[in-house]
């Protein structure tokens, strides 16, 4: 079954935008989904059975600088037990007043990824049968890092997935797009998200019953921000325009 919760959440800057979250518990899988102060599209696919989480930007493109209409990036890493509530409690999740704006009551700590490996698309949904969907219009930009290929390979992955990608000890001028001033060489991009309202951690109340016996209940959530920063290699720079000194 299917549940969709809406939540307003508000961003860093102060404007409030509306969060989508989806939870499947049928498929145990959740989604979050929210449109950033750039305009960019961010989601959030959890998925428990496989152990995968995958983030996917939409990101709007700039025209007058020949860029297409849209960039989508989809970056795929290991799902850690606790990072996030059960599918099954994300379906039940309820507001009392929709109106409310949100913001996360604990922020984590941003974690910096280098994601130094490519996903076959075609071969992906081995690895989680949600990247056919989530990551269809980034099919040649799906990431992910070696550590995370070594889990999954341990699970019985099939390896043929996934490409090493050159890195800077391989191509020692392989610069940071940033600092890289020729758009048409290849250099190291970092794109960074941030996932505002989520909910982290299951909260659990006590209570005594007349014989005195304690027992626990759930009795709601805490809800964590997260943000990321994902650097990976591409082919030239005009594919990183926002990766530049402002």
């Amino acid at each position: 079954a299917r549940a969709e919760l809406r939540v307003r959440v508000r961003l860093p800057g102060g404007q409030v935008t509306e969060e989508s979250l989806q939870a499947d518990s049928g498929s145990d899988c959740i989604s979050l989904e929210l449109r950033t102060a750039d305009g960019a599209l961010v989601t959030l696919t959890a998925d428990f059975r496989q152990e995968v989480k995958i983030f996917r930007a939409l990101i709007l493109g700039e025209l007058e600088r020949g860029q297409s209409q849209f960039q989508a990036l989809c970056f795929v890493t290991r799902l850690h037990r606790n990072e996030i509530i059960p599918s099954e409690s994300m379906a039940k999740l309820r507001q009392k007043n929709p109106r409310t704006v949100r913001q996360a009551e604990e922020v984590r700590g941003l974690e910096h990824l280098s994601m130094d490996v490519a996903v076959n698309f075609s071969k992906g949904a081995q690895l989680s049968s949600h990247i056919h969907n989530v990551c269809a219009e980034a099919k040649e930009a799906i990431y992910t890092r070696e550590e995370d290929v070594k889990f999954w390979l341990e699970k019985g992955v099939d390896g043929s997935m996934f490409e090493v990608l050159p890195q800077t000890s391989d191509l020692p001028d392989l610069q940071r797009c940033k600092l890289c001033a020729d758009r048409w060489k290849p250099c190291i991009c970092s794109y960074s998200l941030s996932i505002e309202w989520y909910p982290c951690m299951l909260k659990y109340c006590k209570s005594r019953d007349a014989g005195g016996k304690v027992s626990s209940y759930k009795c709601g959530i805490r809800s964590c921000q997260k943000g990321y920063t994902f650097d990976y290699y591409v082919p030239q720079k005009q594919l990183c325009l926002w990766d530049e000194e402002t």
